[in-house]
């Protein structure tokens, strides 16, 4: 436990998180947190430009432009501002508009589409400088990811979204710090954020689009929770682990409230996120990294495969088993269309996931002739690890077995700096124009306590037409 920090005997446990987000001076925030927030920024950015104009972004834009009020934030990716929370709320879902934003596999959550619009809508309007931004943004992420971590995977069993269940929680923590909010009214926020929480996974059902909301709904509810705090609003003081705290309600008790506690602020867990290559659901990432080895280790077409095997744990294998492709979200959500496309084309971007780029005969032959199952060993190392297992039946007799314990871009195969740099580039380029993409780029990788942040906020729109 850092010396800054002290913990009173039976202090709750939104408590102990509220002294943490409150009294951990931004000097503190150590260089491999610093580093990792980097990481985490450049791949938010990247996702979020990527998704700022996608049909979704676009209505819940207009939609919080008919609405009227202030412009006291930035808009990511369009020349329009608004009210702190709804910035946050447009620039969170744009964030997870293509399924393509960071993650992190103990907690089955994505944070950095919730915790940087809370963060940056938060800064912007209070003025603050890039050490309490990077703060918040580190703070924010510990508060989610140790939330989400306590509560999986019996929250997503029983059908929630970690993403906005626990986000809301990191959101608020990193609008309290922003807000210069005592480590008793945080806890307040932390408390009023619990009746906040919560988001079903029923999308996965029926492919609809409120799942691209989550996170901004998160983010904008953590404005809202730290703002009534500091209105003088109170909150549970046990909202996490209380009789009917979020423990019971979301899990049924079956968490593991050490997640909470666990080097509290002694760790940052802002390292432990991954990022996605593929622009679809993690759970199967494992197995598009085998079906991409077998394909080129054997020089494979998708014509000589006959069928194919999925294996993944029970999390994975839940809502991710269809072979059905009506919309973008339900293919983006399915293990057989993504193997299908990762044997079609040898590769998976966005286009890839299309209705249109599924719906030839080969590629439904594949997507229907794929078998998902719960596979023992995967089950047994998760949620410490977010393996898979793919087989394909050659239509010669043959069959090619690969396991993959970490998917790339965690783990033991992460992505590297360069990697993010050219995720980042390849998304943000396009929205904003390669030179003032790089120069983005460049403010970012250059984030340190003593950086400008009102130059970042300058860049994250397109420049005035010309």
């Amino acid at each position: 436990m850092n010396e800054h920090r002290t913990v009173a005997a039976g202090e709750s446990l939104s408590g102990q998180l509220a002294r943490l987000v409150a009294e951990t001076p931004a000097a503190a925030i150590p260089p491999g947190a610093l580093h990792a927030f980097r990481r985490a920024f450049v791949d938010f950015l990247a996702c979020t430009l990527a998704g700022a104009e996608l049909p979704v972004t676009r209505a819940l834009r207009g939609w919080a432009l008919a609405q009227g009020g202030g412009t006291a934030a930035t808009v990511i990716g369009a020349r329009v501002r608004l009210p702190a929370a709804d910035a946050a709320f447009v620039n969170g879902a744009a964030a997870h508009g293509l399924d393509f934003d960071d993650g992190q596999t103990r907690g089955s959550v994505h944070p950095g589409g919730v915790v940087f619009p809370a963060a940056l809508a938060a800064a912007e309007r209070e003025g603050a400088g890039m050490a309490e931004f990077i703060a918040a943004v580190v703070l924010g992420y510990d508060v989610l990811l140790r939330i989400s971590s306590a509560i999986h995977p019996a929250s997503a069993l029983r059908g929630w979204h970690n993403t906005p269940v626990a986000g809301v929680f990191g959101a608020t923590a990193a609008a309290a710090r922003l807000g210069g909010l005592d480590a008793a009214t945080t806890r307040d926020a932390l408390g009023i954020a619990s009746s906040f929480a919560g988001g079903i996974r029923q999308y996965l059902r029926d492919g609809a689009e409120v799942k691209r909301l989550h996170p901004g709904k998160a983010a904008r509810d953590g404005i809202v929770c730290a703002g009534l705090a500091a209105a003088g609003i109170t909150g549970s003081a046990e909202c996490l682990e209380g009789k009917d705290g979020l423990f019971r309600t979301i899990s049924d008790g079956q968490v593991d409230p050490a997640e909470i506690t666990r080097g509290l602020g002694a760790e940052f867990l802002i390292g432990s996120a991954y990022f996605k290559p593929y622009p679809c659901c993690r759970h199967f990432h494992a197995a598009i990294d085998a079906a991409l080895a077998l394909r080129r280790e054997e020089g494979l077409a998708a014509t000589d495969v006959a069928s194919a095997e999925i294996g993944m744990y029970r999390v994975g294998v839940h809502g991710h088993d269809h072979a059905s492709a009506r919309t973008l979200l339900e293919a983006q959500m399915s293990a057989p269309n993504a193997l299908a496309a990762t044997l079609l084309h040898g590769r998976l971007g966005a286009a890839d996931f299309e209705p249109a780029a599924l719906a030839g005969p080969e590629a439904r032959r594949l997507a229907g002739a794929t078998r998902v199952f719960v596979d023992p060993e995967c089950e047994r190392v998760y949620p410490g690890m977010r393996s898979g297992f793919v087989a394909l039946t050659l239509r010669d007799g043959r069959r090619l077995e690969r396991r993959v314990l970490d998917p790339r871009g965690e783990g033991a195969n992460p992505l590297s700096d360069d990697d993010l740099s050219a995720k980042f580039t390849d998304n943000a380029g396009p929205a904003l124009g390669a030179d003032r993409a790089a120069r983005l780029l460049a403010c970012v990788w250059a984030a340190d306590p003593a950086a400008d942040l009102g130059e970042v906020l300058a860049l994250l729109v397109p420049g005035p037409a010309t």
